[in-house]
């Protein structure tokens, strides 16, 4: 294995690592408050602000961006990683927290994860992009969790094919939509539309 396929791989294990430290059980074990009993029982950001308030949810939230934009755009910035290496990456920090071995796999979804992956990737703008269309679709559209965040999904690939010329960015969307959209499954069984 040469120096450059074997630093690869070793910084995709430290990325899937990181991506795996569970930090909404282990701050909600220190407010007395566990994150896993509140919703659909996902240990991620929103039932940890369900359960613990902003007091909780806000560093949550920080700390699983963070654990996918300091990877990705270690790798993506300032190693100049490309191609397959940057694919590679891009998903170890979702995968990690969705298979969290500290929760013997049982981890989260990983949006704030994957907004932070693409924070690594494009800076502000696929966040943006992507963030902004939720917000639409969730305040201004009445729709869903799970038909928001495809519309946000869609609006980010939109972006992507039009900005940038770069294949790994379309096969990471593809792919880290995808497993949003698996995840996601049995919120998009609902109506398209919230009640109100």
């Amino acid at each position: 294995m040469s120096a450059t396929a074997t630093n690869t791989l070793l910084w995709c294990l430290v990325s899937f690592l990181l991506g795996s430290l569970p930090f909404a059980v282990w701050l909600g074990r220190l407010a007395g408050v566990d994150p896993r009993t509140a919703g659909d029982a996902n240990p991620g950001t929103f039932n940890a602000w369900k359960v613990g308030g902003w007091q909780l949810g806000v560093p949550v939230l920080v700390l699983d961006f963070f654990k996918g934009a300091l990877p990705v755009g270690l790798a993506r910035y300032t190693w100049g990683w490309e191609a397959t290496s940057l694919v590679a990456v891009a998903l170890a920090p979702v995968l990690g927290h969705a298979f969290s071995p500290f929760l013997r796999g049982r981890g989260g979804k990983g949006l704030a994860t994957t907004f932070g992956v693409w924070t690594g990737l494009t800076l502000a703008e696929g966040p943006l992009v992507m963030g902004a269309a939720i917000v639409v679709a969730l305040l201004g559209l009445h729709l869903r969790d799970g038909w928001s965040l495809t519309f946000g999904l869609l609006a980010l690939g939109v972006d992507l094919l039009l900005r940038y010329d770069f294949f790994p960015y379309l096969f990471i969307w593809i792919l880290l939509s995808g497993w949003l959209l698996w995840a996601y499954r049995h919120e998009l069984h609902l109506p398209l539309k919230k009640a109100i």
